[in-house]
């Protein structure tokens, strides 16, 4: 069905517009941008259209990549380059080349005014955006954990470019390079893993090693299980390698909706959904990725609760949300953790594509402080956006309720205070998107800028985006469609534990709602009365701080003393500016003969002369 064209179109127009781009109008950037994804989509729907259910996996093999040792032999490696599709990257693709689809075409109004050194900035977005897409799509489509991570580390590249690409900015290229050091933290507990498979299993495919690890030893699959949940952590943000992912704000807001709804952080949780066999054989590694996702889902939930800053709000919403994928693949729920994955992608890059709406209607302002009343002002703005806040809220019956009741039924399942902890962030998360709502939309306008609605470049993808966060859950069963994909999970039907979640998130909304419309100053009032923990949560329980005085400062610190002031200065300037001292203090005194003088250089001459007479008088004499 020829898969290797998904990913190729992309990096076709990553190439034209990446070598050819500065030559280009912005409508030619933008059709070879944004034409590369749809027909990337295109194929997509026409190679599932073609291969019908799926209920096997369609692999495609293109050449042998790393071939090593003797066929039969202890340490033969065998390496294709092959593409594989499934129900599971079915369903990847399709949010990988819909959702970036939107994001590319709603990118021509917010990028309109975007033009760089040389009309650089705007060809370069693109070229970004499209390398972005199709790192993704090799990671979803590889058909073994090595080629998977090739696309790995390509959107770990990517993200670096695009969060930096202000990078006349020292914040942007700050946080650029917190993405990509981050980042590479988790990817070396990836590699190990790959590492420790293929000693175990003699290959990397994901065929050969499923078909072994039902056999393997526990304790094997626990380690490679918790290895790669350390890569999970760096590329899906969760504690404690969550922190690169609010300062990723710094990149265009179409970047932040890529990144958060798209492409990078959905990795980590398509990665262990894949490796399913592997954590279902580990339980250990399960009850580990289900604490470190309920405890990163209610941490950034509470962070949320104060942050100023509208896109700051949503990205530690996305941490929260990503937290909650944890938890249905670590409760044995892998097809409720890919729900919540598809869902959050509609309401999250609708709740990012709106927010950048706001902010280009606000000539970018993004203090939530200086807003206000601006529904009338963009009206279509706000009704879909709207729609993500009730989608995200859970309530029914639309698309988020779907997922994240799933998920709460899994883990209450798996362990009811990992329940009751969901329970309880589903109604933060309601209370931090109905305050973003509330203070954005409501009320008097506190801003000094004429707010105008955006172009319809850009508000359409915000109502398609609205559709899909109002009915994309009743569209599309995930579960369903995925029950060939993984282990039979328990249905669970507990109406109760359903109507506690549902009632957790419309308490969110009403408690948001009093706070900051019916009782202005309460919000104020109890932020002076809970100083304390209202700074621990505004100042993001000073992680950033911990880690700069036990990690980076020790590190810069030890790196000057030691390296540079040890190493380069005392070892290596020292030996060379040693040599070089000594040099010329020779060439100083030799200088002295160098008079100018021709009586003091015969002088010279006459004086050598006598002295190699007497010396050869004193040891032998005159040859003859």
């Amino acid at each position: 069905m020829q898969l290797w064209l998904i990913p190729t179109f992309p990096l076709a127009g990553f190439l034209i517009n990446g070598i050819f781009g500065r030559r280009f109008s912005k409508s030619l950037v933008n059709t070879v941008a944004i034409g590369s994804v749809l027909l990337s989509f295109l194929w997509v729907l026409k190679t599932v259209l073609a291969l019908g259910d799926l209920n096997t996996a369609h692999l495609e093999h293109y050449f042998t990549w790393i071939q090593s040792g003797v066929p039969g032999g202890n340490h033969y490696i065998n390496i294709g380059c092959d593409f594989a599709i499934d129900r599971l990257t079915v369903v990847m693709l399709f949010v990988v080349t819909g959702i970036g689809s939107l994001i590319h075409i709603y990118s021509i109004g917010y990028m309109a005014h975007e033009h760089g050194p040389n009309f650089g900035g705007y060809y370069r977005f693109f070229a970004y955006l499209n390398l972005f897409m199709f790192f993704m799509l090799v990671l979803v489509l590889g058909a073994s954990y090595l080629l998977l991570f090739v696309g790995w580390e390509g959107v770990g590249l990517c993200s670096y470019l695009l969060i930096g690409f202000y990078f006349d900015k020292k914040f942007a290229t700050t946080a650029g390079n917190k993405a990509f050091i981050v980042n590479r933290i988790g990817d070396f507990g990836f590699s190990l893993a790959m590492f420790y498979i293929f000693i175990n299993f003699g290959s990397l495919d994901f065929d050969k090693v499923f078909h072994q690890a039902a056999s393997a030893p526990e304790w094997v699959l626990t380690t490679i299980g918790l290895l790669l949940m350390v890569g999970a952590c760096g590329k899906s943000a969760q504690i404690p390698l969550y922190i690169w992912l609010p300062d990723a704000m710094a990149g265009p807001t179409p970047v932040s909706a890529l990144i958060h709804a798209a492409t990078m952080v959905t990795a980590g949780v398509y990665m262990t959904a894949r490796s399913w066999v592997i954590y279902t054989h580990a339980p250990g590694a399960m009850d580990v990725i289900a604490i470190v996702g309920i405890a990163t889902a209610f941490m950034a939930a509470t962070i949320g609760l104060a942050q100023t800053d509208i896109k700051k709000v949503f990205a530690y919403s996305t941490v929260s949300q990503l937290g909650y994928m944890f938890v249905g693949v670590g409760s044995g729920a892998f097809s409720a953790g890919v729900y919540h994955l598809m869902t959050h992608a509609f309401f999250k890059a609708l709740l990012f594509l709106g927010a950048g709406s706001v902010i280009h209607a606000l000539s970018g302002e993004q203090d939530m402080r200086n807003m206000g009343g601006l529904r009338k002002k963009i009206p279509i703005t706000f009704w879909t956006m709207c729609c993500a806040w009730v989608a995200i809220s859970g309530i029914p019956p639309f698309s988020g309720f779907f997922s994240k009741d799933a998920i709460l039924l899994a883990a209450y399942q798996h362990s009811p205070a990992i329940y009751w902890i969901g329970v309880l962030t589903a109604g933060l998360t309601a209370f931090y998107v109905s305050r973003a709502m509330f203070m954005t939309f409501f009320g008097a306008y506190r801003g000094k800028a004429h707010p105008h609605e955006s172009p319809a470049v850009m508000w359409v993808p915000l109502a398609i985006l609205a559709a899909l966060s109002l009915f994309g859950g009743m569209l599309f069963k995930i579960p369903e469609f995925l029950k060939a994909s993984f282990p039979a999970e328990a249905e669970v039907e507990n109406p109760m534990l359903m109507y506690i979640s549902v009632a957790a998130g419309l308490s969110g909304i009403a408690i948001a709602y009093i706070m900051y419309l019916a009782k202005t100053g309460m919000a104020d009032s109890l932020a002076r009365t809970f100083s304390a923990p209202y700074r621990l949560i505004y100042n993001k329980y000073f992680v950033d701080e911990i880690y700069d005085a036990t990690v980076v400062n020790p590190i810069l610190g030890g790196s000057r003393i030691v390296l540079w002031k040890g190493i380069d200065s005392g070892v290596i300037d020292g030996l060379a500016n040693g040599i070089a001292s000594r040099c010329r203090d020779v060439g100083g005194i030799l200088r002295l003969l160098q008079s100018g003088s021709i009586r003091s250089y015969a002088s010279w001459i006459l004086f050598g002369g006598v002295v190699l007479i007497v010396a050869m008088g004193l040891f032998g004499g005159l040859p003859r």
